[in-house]
């Protein structure tokens, strides 16, 4: 079983950084781990997924060259490095384990989430 504890949401204005955090309970460096994201009235979508051999996939445009990713699996966690942000990401995100280790943007191919961390991007 592996726990997911994401941190490092906040209220940010547009233009700002922020840095989100994902640390697993559980072993998870064979696996890909990925970041979600669920705005208010909208379905969940994929943003970023690492796999375990520290391939990254980019699923929405919009965040290319802004959002980053990446995993210290020594911490066993994966950071989420939000820069540039916009109002229209603000949402609550989410880290997922995936018991595969390449990624896929289906949310439902993720086994284990975290509770979710909230991001606003407001002047």
């Amino acid at each position: 079983q592996v726990q997911l504890v994401e941190s490092g949401g906040g209220l940010v204005q547009p233009g700002g950084s922020l840095t989100l955090s994902c640390t697993a309970s559980g072993f998870t460096s064979d696996y890909a781990i990925g970041w979600f994201r669920q705005a208010p009235g909208k379905q969940r979508e994929g943003v970023l997924c690492i796999s375990n051999s520290g391939v990254k996939s980019y699923y929405p445009t919009s965040v290319v060259g802004r959002f980053t990713i990446s995993r210290d699996n020594a911490k066993n966690t994966v950071y989420l490095q939000m820069n540039s942000l916009k109002p229209e990401d603000t949402a609550v995100y989410y880290c997922a384990v995936r018991r595969f280790g390449r990624c896929h943007r289906d949310g439902h191919e993720y086994a284990y989430w975290g509770q979710g961390t909230q991001v606003t991007v407001s002047s």
